[in-house]
């Protein structure tokens, strides 16, 4: 091999190496447009229940303890974890779009065992609305996952409340 031949070599390699790292960053540049960031999102009719939902769990001795309304993905899950002390009553609620089909929510304990599950459709008494009341056995972590179908839109606004009640059951 000559002097010229070596030289091809290298900067061949070189020329590869470059190309290779291109094609990762832009895989990595392609990753972060995938992710879904949290959005907050405004609809009148949910804020309407939720400030119904707050007088009547205060006036039954419940404290608010955690809200978000926030954008959801039709037919994507959203995890909210959220940790829960043993012994403690909790009230849970997901308010959905009123006008998806389809409203779910699914709660793990810490060992991804499944502890709740409730459905509700579009036409069912306050469809829209999933609440359930929750004692957790241990103090940890719980994951809730709510998910609301809707055929006609893509991006829906949700709600998911967590009150406790407060001093003795």
């Amino acid at each position: 091999m000559t002097v010229l031949d070596d030289n091809l070599l290298t900067y061949g390699k070189h020329l590869l190496l470059g190309l290779a790292l291109l094609i990762l960053c832009l895989g990595v540049s392609a990753q972060k447009d995938d992710v879904i960031r949290i959005q907050p999102c405004s609809d009148s009719l949910i804020t309407h229940e939720i400030d119904s939902l707050k007088n009547f769990y205060s006036r039954n001795g419940f404290a608010l303890l955690k809200e978000a309304t926030i954008m959801m993905q039709s037919a994507f899950e959203l995890p909210v974890i959220v940790p829960l002390n043993e012994g403690n009553w909790y009230e849970f609620i997901f308010i959905g779009d009123y006008t998806s089909q389809l409203y779910e929510v699914r709660m793990y304990d810490w060992d991804e065992k499944m502890v709740v599950y409730q459905k509700k459709q579009w036409g069912d008494v306050d469809g829209n609305i999933i609440s359930y009341s929750y004692i957790p056995k241990f103090s940890e972590y719980h994951m809730m996952k709510p998910v609301q179908v809707n055929k006609h839109k893509k991006n829906l606004c949700g709600c998911v409340m967590l009150f406790v009640k407060k001093g003795p059951r």
